[in-house]
């Protein structure tokens, strides 16, 4: 193929060589005529300009044709006898010699001088374009612009009337044509994009016209295809790497929640064991007010262990897509009465307040929204100091009723807070659902809220702790996505 280019490249140029060599001695020839048809000097220096021109245009041979073409016609039209080439004048053999001599001497010279501007100029265009290879190489800019600005820098470098890019590397189509306007598409050329034995695509050039694509513009053309090739090489690697290590960090996730489920799930057992196994000792005798406590323990931990259960049972119909709520117009204000009631034992010293307004019956699964609200309530309780305070309140807000439990805890990070909703996300002590948790309950709590068509959200509170609201609309209303309801959060 490069021979084929190089052998159509240098035809043309000869046959462009030859008509400038024909051309050009042929003007200088009318315009001598014209002026100074009878002075042979004055012919002279028009045939020497010609052949300085000719040079320009064509390059060393079209300097060399005019001056033998000059030579005759200063020979046939300007030496006596006239209309011949005889010459009977010996000085004007002379000056036909020192005119052949001079007029091959200047040709030379001004075709190697353009030959080398010509040489320096490609140099020039090609360092330019490996500079911007390298640099978009640093760069660190999306694929798909460096690949654009790649074609616009061909076009405007070689000319071109148009340079196009398909090519796709680690899932990912990249599609990209530059064009020369007003320009017609002439000679196309399409080069592979390609990396050892993986072809990501394919380069499309195509010159004005009918101009032919040299073989050093096709040169650069491959070398661009080759620099491409290793971008996607490199966007393909990258991929690999990130799917490679998003499946450690998955692994090590699975590893984490299940270490932290496990541990949640022998606290509780391991204290109603301890428990019953005191109970259980003949040779000690408790008092009643000691029994009753280590019953109540049982009871406290059995409903602990009830609850993780609960959430994780919640968890998996969540992912199968089996939650789906049993309806019945319900006082959210009662619900949260009767998870206060069974879970005062777990206060401690943590204080709870509550503020309940005049709110409307709303649709919802009783069992459910109570699953919510202990999840929210045994969170604040677990992350308030000893002596803090807790505030549930029940609102009616717009079209709906809205429960927002507040704690006096250290609070979350604004770019956490919706993170923190994703199942066993742990972020430290300032994550509600981290330390001393499974990471399910912000988990669970949002999918039934969602089940529900409402939304939850969290807020910080103006004495640094932490505010879970949610909202549920007053009539039945179908399950919200889980991204819109996230929307609808921040907004």
């Amino acid at each position: 193929m490069s021979e084929r280019w190089v052998l159509v490249s240098a035809g043309g140029s000869r046959a462009r060589a030859v008509l400038i060599s024909v051309a050009a001695p042929a003007l200088a020839l009318g315009l001598a005529l014209i002026v100074q048809p009878e002075r042979e000097l004055g012919a002279v220096s028009v045939f020497l300009l010609a052949v300085v021109a000719a040079s320009v245009a064509g390059g060393i041979w079209a300097g060399i044709g005019s001056s033998l073409i000059g030579f005759l016609a200063l020979n046939y039209f300007f030496t006596e006898p006239l209309h011949t080439l005889r010459v009977h004048n010996r000085d004007d053999v002379v000056a036909l010699v020192v005119f052949l001599v001079v007029a091959l001497l200047v040709g030379w010279v001004v075709a190697r001088a353009v030959t080398e501007r010509d040489r320096a100029t490609r140099r020039e265009r090609e360092a330019r374009l490996l500079n911007l290879f390298t640099t978009k190489a640093l760069s660190g800019e999306p694929l798909d612009r460096v690949l654009n600005d790649l074609a616009a820098a061909l076009v405007d470098a070689l000319r071109l009337a148009s340079c196009a890019i398909l090519a796709g590397a680690a899932g990912r189509t990249y599609e990209v044509r530059r064009t020369r306007p007003e320009t017609i598409e002439g000679t196309v050329v399409h080069v592979a994009i390609s990396s050892g034995a993986i072809e990501f695509g394919t380069l499309t050039a195509s010159r004005p016209d009918r101009e032919e694509v040299g073989p050093e513009d096709r040169r650069l053309i491959e070398a661009a295809a080759n620099q491409i090739a290793v971008y996607l090489e490199r966007a393909r690697l990258d991929a690999e790497i990130a799917a490679a290590r998003l499946d450690a960090e998955r692994s090590q996730a699975r590893a984490a929640s299940f270490s932290s489920v496990t541990h949640d799930l022998r606290t509780p057992l391991a204290s109603i064991k301890t428990a019953v196994t005191s109970l259980l000792q003949v040779d000690v005798r408790f008092d009643r007010a000691q029994a009753l406590e280590l019953l109540q323990t049982v009871l406290e931990e059995t409903d602990r262990l009830n609850r993780l259960v609960g959430n994780i049972l919640g968890l998996a119909q969540v992912r199968s897509g089996a939650l789906q709520p049993v309806k019945e117009p319900t006082a959210l204000d009662e619900i949260v009465e009767a998870v206060l009631h069974r879970l005062e034992p777990t206060f401690g010293g943590v204080r709870v307040r509550t503020m309940f307004r005049d709110a409307p019956d709303v649709p919802v699964d009783p069992v459910l929204i109570d699953q919510v609200v202990s999840n929210l309530l045994e969170n604040a309780v677990r992350f308030s100091p000893s002596a803090g305070e807790v505030s549930i309140s029940v609102t009616p807000w717009r079209s709906g009723v809205q429960v927002r439990v507040a704690d006096q805890g250290p609070g979350i990070a604004p770019e956490d807070r919706d993170r923190v909703f994703e199942a066993f996300t742990q972020l430290g002590s300032t994550a509600p659902d981290a330390t001393g948790g499974s990471g399910l309950g912000l988990a669970i709590s949002r999918a039934i809220v969602l089940a529900h068509g409402g939304r939850i959200w969290i807020e910080g509170t103006p004495v640094g702790g932490t505010a879970v609201v949610f909202e549920l609309p007053a009539r039945d209303a179908a399950p919200m996505p889980q991204e819109a309801a996230a929307r609808e959060g921040r907004a």
